[in-house]
């Protein structure tokens, strides 16, 4: 019969697992003497300067800005009054069965409205009214009804 490749007999093996055992156990050593636990307050900080970066030193007292808690804006900004008034076009394409279509300003802007914003049911050539509001792809009619 012949022998199997590698260690042969009990005491290769169990030198080898010796070996083994002191490399785990010198880099469990290793890790703790490279550990970032247990450091200061001031090594762990990180600052942000006047450009928005993150550093390590704090900012300078000179360059600090003052800013009035009621002039920040959480969310979306108020309507201010007559800024939403109603605006009129005619509807120069609308697909019903896709449920969208354009309509067109008098100083030649398309907007894009869906099905959804509609109170009654529009086609082609219908004079509307609607209000404006900047979506995600450009600016979007909302609130679009037929003018009686």
């Amino acid at each position: 019969m012949a022998k199997p490749k590698g260690i042969s007999n009990k005491r290769e093996k169990e030198k080898q697992r010796q070996k083994e055992k002191q490399e785990k156990r010198e880099k469990m050593e290793e890790r703790r003497a490279n550990q970032t636990r247990g450091r200061s307050l001031d090594e762990m900080l990180a600052y942000i300067d006047e450009e928005g970066n993150i550093t390590s030193t704090p900012p300078d007292p000179n360059k600090k800005k003052e800013f009035n808690v009621e002039d920040i804006e959480i969310g979306v900004p108020k309507m201010e009054e007559g800024k939403e008034r109603l605006q009129e076009g005619k509807i120069d394409y609308f697909n019903g069965s896709k449920g969208f279509g354009f309509i067109v300003q008098s100083d030649g802007v398309k907007l894009f409205f869906h099905i959804n914003q509609t109170t009654y049911p529009v086609k082609e050539g219908d004079i509307v009214t609607y209000t404006i509001e900047r979506g995600p792809k450009g600016l979007n009619a909302m609130g679009v009804s037929k003018k009686l």
